[in-house]
Formats: structure tokens, sequence, C-alpha cells
């Protein structure tokens, strides 16, 4: 049995799931969903009673010629000051029609790539065609993922790179200048990087808001990953007042984003977002919803990561795997 099995180490996934392999995997997850034709359980997400860890689960499956897929691991905010990624993960992925295991692989490149290859896709169908200006908040794995992930859907004129750290952003900068061949400016304060830009990457985990409504231009277009649980607040209430008021917040998953994205939870308690106001990306790409209807407005997207985004993603992988075998 075990001759069957792929067992799948970072480096492998990452070959294997490159990222415009990743974004075809995520415009395939989205699109699903808002087909309404995607398993998507609810998924678990415990903070730790011992530190300030968080135990995650999501099982899903795209379709019905994809099996169901399991992910579980932590994130471990920590893990930042030492170079290492904060999420590390497994997932499982198992045959269609028998159950059977079919795959095991590294969980932490998973997420990472199909974190970074869904906002790219969000950026695509969001922006407007001109936006070109890139302002990222962090300077971490999902920080360059996004990065190179989003340089695949715009042709980039301009990057400024903020995080806390000095030295953090400048090696980010330098990397990613270097790899992309484009301007890739280390800033010294958030609403340096975010001030003019017409796209903007918020990848941290922070508690307190790094993006203000105030410094948004008109037109911009803000996605946050790193408001995945209810204390987490990449962006201020202005951020969403501005998006309700002339554009529109978008979230991978209503039902999800009410219970688990920070800004969202909050501005829902109170009164500023009904769940009506609440925009699922799948329903945009599906054209059953519109996000952007004019070119000064502002589009907030939250993701907190849904379990159908591992499932296209390691099906992705396993179908790659086969197809080397060949």
């Amino acid at each position: 049995m075990s001759d069957d099995i792929h067992f799948l180490a970072a480096e492998r996934v990452a070959e294997l799931l490159d990222p415009d392999t990743a974004i075809r995997s995520q415009r395939a997850a989205f699109t699903a969903l808002g087909d309404g034709v995607a398993d998507l359980p609810g998924k678990i997400m415990h903070p730790s009673r011992f530190d300030d860890s968080v135990v995650f689960s999501y099982v899903s499956r795209l379709s019905a010629d994809s099996g169901a897929v399991a992910k579980f691991g932590s994130v471990n905010p920590g893990n930042a000051a030492a170079g290492l990624p904060t999420v590390h993960a497994v997932v499982t992925v198992l045959d269609p029609v028998t159950g059977r295991l079919t795959a095991v692989m590294d969980g932490t490149t998973v997420t990472t790539l199909r974190t970074a290859a869904a906002s790219a896709v969000a950026f695509d169908v969001l922006a407007g065609l001109d936006a070109a200006d890139l302002a990222v908040l962090g300077s971490g794995t999902q920080a360059l993922a996004h990065t190179r992930a989003i340089a695949r859907v715009r042709d980039l004129k301009s990057v400024r790179l903020w995080s806390p750290t000095p030295r953090h952003r400048a090696r980010a900068a330098d990397t990613l200048a270097a790899e992309l061949d484009l301007p890739v400016e280390p800033v010294d304060t958030a609403e340096t990087a975010v001030t003019g830009a017409s796209l903007v990457a918020a990848c941290t985990l922070s508690t307190t808001p790094v993006v203000r409504g105030e410094w948004l231009a008109p037109g911009c277009t803000v996605v946050s990953v790193g408001s995945f649980e209810p204390t987490r607040r990449e962006v201020d209430a202005e951020v969403v007042r501005r998006a309700l008021a002339g554009g529109a917040v978008v979230v991978d998953e209503p039902a999800t984003a009410a219970e688990h994205a920070g800004p969202v939870v909050e501005a829902l308690r109170e009164g500023l977002l009904t769940p009506e106001n609440l925009v699922p990306l799948g329903a945009v790409l599906t054209g059953r919803r519109t996000a952007r209807t004019g070119p000064e407005d502002i589009v907030y997207y939250n993701s907190v990561g849904l379990g159908i985004q591992d499932a296209a993603a390691a099906w992705a992988v396993v179908e790659a795997a086969r197809e080397d075998r060949r």
C-alpha cells in the first residue's frame, strides 16, 4: 500500500505547486465555492490556554473526482523572531472512491503557497486594471510569498515593504528585488508604505491595526491575511467604513469570516457591518456579486483561510506528482 501513497516533503511540494499552478488551484477553489458545489465543513481554530499559539483543523472536498483533504497544524507567532514560519501543518489526502490514503504532504508549504495564490486571485479580480504599486506589511514567509504571487497577476511598477524590524525588512526587500527584478523599497513606517499604493497586502500577525483607512488612496484594494481570528486586527474600522461607503467588504466565506475575522467580527458587533454586507470572493469570481463599481472604490478583502483552498492545492500537488511519475 505504501507504494501507492505520495509522501511529499516541503521541497517537493514547492516544486509541484509552482506559482501559476497554485493560482489556478485557488481560482478553482473559490469558483467551486461560488458555484455551491464544494464540501466545506466548519473549521476549528482553538487558541491555546498555555501560550499565544493557535491549533487549527480543516476538512473539505473540492469535487466528486477529488477526495477529502484534511489539514492539521498550529500558528506559533513567536517563531517569527527566530526566522521560522509561524504556521506548521500536515495535509492528508484521501482517494475519492475508496477513501484510502492517497498522499501525506508538508502542510506548511501548502498553506504558504495557497494563501499567497488566493490573495493574487483576489487582487486580480478586485483591483483596478491599472493598479501596479504594491505596499506589503510584513517581511516574513507570507510577505515574500505574497509579493511573488501578486507579481504573477500584475505588472508591478513598485513595491514598498514595511515591518517593525529594520534588518528584516531590508533583507526581505533585497531578496524580492533580486528575484523579481523590480524596485522594492524598505520603508520606516507602515503609513509610508501604504500612502499612494493601489494594492496593499497585510501579511502580519498583528493584534492592532497596521493599515489605517485614512492612509488609503482612492481606488485602493486592501488584502489582509493575518486577521484570521477575532483577536487579530490588521486594519482599523476606517478601512471597513471606506469600503462600505464606496466599494465592498469581501471575504473568503461570510459565515466563517463572521466568526473568525477580527475586523469583521468587531464591525458586526458594533453595527458597522451586517452579514448582508459581506461579499464572498467566490461570488465575485462567478459573476454573482459585484465588488468594484468604479475606479475610486475602496475594496477590502479579509481572508481567514478555508479548507477548500487546501483541498484544491493538495489535489493540484497530487496530480502534478502523478504526471511526474509517468
